[in-house]
Formats: structure tokens, sequence, C-alpha cells
């Protein structure tokens, strides 16, 4: 490699300036774009997931619009959506389904519950109990569930958002190594810019009434979604086939490989990225080069993704924290190593 694009600018490099690969992109971020102001890289995440078939962690303070966001998404196409507020007395037959028991024929019905959808938010996930966490492990792996004694296909496509607050730890379970890893990207929120804000604020003036009967309420971000101009699932299936061929050479594939392994050698390290973060690299940077209209990857792409992709598969060790070390810091230097 070559050339790779610093830590510090990779936020900073917008999207929504780039040669985009189809109009499918291009109407997500416009749709979008109605509602939720700024935020272009998470936007491209979220798009990320779509095209791959993974599922995506936002991890941010609570109030910078990860659950607008994801909405907005999701009625930008047409996909059925679902969100699960995830507390600590959720139990998995609530996420999941159950059987239920007809008093009338006396047999059991399933009744499904809101994992049978295509795109599920996971609102605040470290709330909820290990137990409920890991109901959600067969589904995100193999795309299926099972009640009682039967095993259900989930609806095509399916994926998984999640969302989690880094600063109130209170009452909540971090999530473990195991469902960490079924995340293909771990994407970090932070503030909007100073201008970004101050068209929030404006956009909030300008939000009206909403009338029920005699009585009103005030509008929210939520109500002013436009859903009425909404992409075709059979659009996403497309662009899913078109990410499917973009080119990745050998020694792109060589560099992933090889930059996954020296987590596992680095004595800072403690636990180093299983090889789904390799699979994970490749396939992130598959779509990424598709959204900014090349159809092969370039270097650009790993360095873009390489902290989404990785920081939530590795944990340093004890001496490396003692010593004021961070992930990011240690992942940089790794990455250096490739330049």
């Amino acid at each position: 490699m070559t050339s790779h694009t610093p830590a510090s600018a990779r936020e900073t490099s917008a999207p929504e300036g780039s040669e985009s690969a189809a109009p499918f992109v291009e109407h997500v971020r416009r749709e979008v774009a109605r509602t939720v102001v700024g935020q272009e890289a998470v936007v491209e995440r979220v798009l990320i997931a779509l095209l791959t078939g993974g599922h995506l962690l936002l991890e941010g303070v609570p109030g910078i619009a990860k659950t607008l966001l994801v909405q907005a998404v999701a009625r930008s196409i047409d996909l059925a959506f679902a969100r699960v507020q995830f507390t600590i007395d959720l139990l998995p037959s609530d996420i999941v389904g159950s059987e239920i028991l007809e008093q009338k024929t006396g047999e059991f019905r399933v009744h499904k519950g809101p994992i049978f959808t295509n795109l599920l938010l996971a609102d605040e996930i470290n709330r909820a109990s290990p137990k409920v966490q890991s109901a959600l492990l067969e589904a995100m792996q193999e795309r299926r569930v099972s009640i009682g004694d039967t095993t259900h296909d989930l609806p095509a496509p399916f994926l998984v958002i999640a969302t989690q607050n880094p600063v109130e730890q209170a009452g909540t379970f971090e999530l473990p190594e195991a469902q960490l890893d079924r995340f293909l990207l771990r994407h970090r929120l932070t503030y909007p810019s100073p201008t970004d804000e101050a068209e929030v604020v404006r956009r909030s003036l300008s939000l009206r009434l909403k009338r029920q009967g005699e009585g009103a309420v005030p509008m929210t971000a939520f109500d002013a979604i436009d859903g009425s101009n909404r992409l075709h699932v059979g659009d996403l299936t497309a662009a899913m086939a078109e990410v499917q061929a973009v080119h990745v050479s050998e020694v792109f594939v060589r560099d992933c490989v090889e930059l996954v392994n020296l987590t596992r050698t680095h004595r800072e390290i403690e636990l180093g990225c299983s090889p789904r973060a390799a699979i994970a690299l490749v396939l992130a940077s598959r779509a990424r080069a598709w959204i900014h209209g090349r159809d092969f990857a370039i270097p650009e792409d790993l360095f873009a993704l390489a902290e989404d992709v990785m920081l939530h598969r590795m944990r340093l060790s004890y001496e490396a924290l003692a010593e004021g070390r961070t992930a990011d810091r240690v992942l940089a230097e790794l990455l250096d190593t490739l330049a």
C-alpha cells in the first residue's frame, strides 16, 4: 500500500461531494438529508450495512439523531421496520416471539416478535440483560430464529442496527465479545458542527402543530420524515448484486489479513481480531468502493473503515491501559506499518 487517509481526516472527508455509483445512493442520501442534518459518514455506514447485509452498532451520546437517522433510512426504502427499546425487564420472547396456547382449540399458535422485519432497530441494546442480548445471536448470524421446536427464517433482507450510549453506564450490560463480533461495523457518532447544529435548531423552529381532533401536539423531527418517495426492495437487491461485482485484488485481501494478524501478535493487545474482521474489512471496503463510484477497492477504503471494523473486536492488555494507551492509537500505529 502506498497511501492512506489520516485518522483525523476520515470523518471530515464528506462523501456527499464524491461521485456515487448509482441513483440508489443519491436517493437515500437526499431523503435522509430532508430530516437529518449532516452525519454524512453515518449515512455511508448505514448504506454499507444495507448493501452487505451486515449489522451496525451506532455509539453516541443521547440527542445526536441516531434513532432518527435509522428511521429516515428505512423510510427512504420500502423496508419493513421495527424498533425495540431495550430495557432491563425485556424478555427474549419480547423480541423473537413465543408460542401461545389457543384455549378454544387447545393448540399452540406462533406469535412472531418484532425481529421478523427487514430492519430492526435495537435501541440502547446494552440496557438489556445478557440473556436478551444472546437472543439476537442466532438471528444476526443465521438469519433465522427458533420458537419452540420450530425454526423460522427471517425476511430478506434482514439487518440489525443497534444503538448504545457510551457515557451513562449505570444499569447497563456490556456487550460480550461474541456478540460484538457479529456487528460488521461499530461507528462512534460525534456532536454536529456549529453550522449543522444551527440548521437543526432552525428546522425545529419550522415544525408546526399536529392536530388531533380539537387538540394538538407539537410535531417532532420523526413526524417530519417524508416516506412518500420510496425505493423498492428490488432496487436494494439490484444494488447489492452490483456491490458483489466490485473487484477486490489479491493484494488487497493479503493486506486485510496482514492487518488483522498484526492485532493478534501485538504485545499491547490482549484479544486480537477474529477472521470475521478480515471478512468484514473486505466486504465493507467493496461496498464503500461502489458507493464512491468505483468498481474496485483501493487502500483508502481499508483505512477509512479500519476503525469501525476492528476497534470493537480488539481488547488492550491491562498493562497497556495502565500506561494510558488507547485502542484507536494502537490501531493507527498498525495502519502506519501498512502505509
